[in-house]
């Protein structure tokens, strides 16, 4: 199976991030269960996205939708586009890491998404509204790092965000078969050792699942 992983920490190489950490996780599960399989990475912030700016995606989508040429720059922007929406397509299992910023996704995982979010290729608009075209046995995997904790029924469980907007995109939008989420939280108020292994058990729970064991 496939497997991409997405990684939407800003300073992706920091080994004392647990972004990192669960990342690490992941791999060692992983290089366990499929020893003579390799997933594909992803950094994005060590990318140049694509952006839905008026120099950039917008404008290249207004020549595209009137059959004008695009320059040299703009060609090489909607390559990348294409290049990132077929990598996404051809994973039929995809692993997004990343922490919560402000009670949602990094910008840049937004500007990702913005990207593989196509009409046509990853949904399609009909007369009783869109409809995802990701039913191929597709399904999502999302490691979130967080300082609070987000899972208690309290006051900043219906301000987290990021799950909500993933969750919808990937599952309501894109049609995958499912979306699963392991947290490490509370890394800002609990001890280390108790955040990674609460994460380690939410991993578990979730691994044999998204990968059909």
């Amino acid at each position: 199976m496939k497997t991409l992983i997405i990684n939407a920490h800003p300073n992706f190489e920091n080994k004392d991030s647990f972004s990192y950490k669960l990342q690490n996780m992941f791999l060692t599960k992983y290089k366990e269960t499929f020893p003579n399989e390799k997933p594909e990475i992803l950094n994005l912030y060590e990318i140049n996205l694509p952006r839905i700016e008026s120099a950039q995606l917008l404008n290249i989508w207004n020549k595209q939708r009137e059959h004008e040429s695009l320059t040299l720059e703009e060609q090489q922007i909607s390559d990348m586009t294409s290049s990132l929406l077929s990598q996404f397509k051809s994973h039929h299992r995809i692993v997004i890491i990343s922490p919560l910023h402000n009670f949602n996704i990094t910008s840049r995982l937004k500007d990702y998404i913005d990207n593989i979010m196509i009409a046509r290729q990853t949904f399609k608009y009909t007369s009783d509204g869109s409809v995802g075209l990701m039913t191929d046995d597709y399904k999502a995997l999302y490691l979130q790092a967080s300082g609070s904790i987000y899972t208690n029924d309290d006051r900043y469980k219906p301000l987290e965000f990021s799950y909500q907007y993933l969750h919808a995109m990937f599952t309501d939008i894109m049609a995958f078969d499912a979306f699963y989420i392991a947290r490490a939280q509370g890394t800002a108020i609990l001890p280390e050792s108790t955040v990674l292994q609460n994460a380690e058990i939410d991993l578990n729970q979730n691994f044999t699942a998204f990968y059909d064991l």
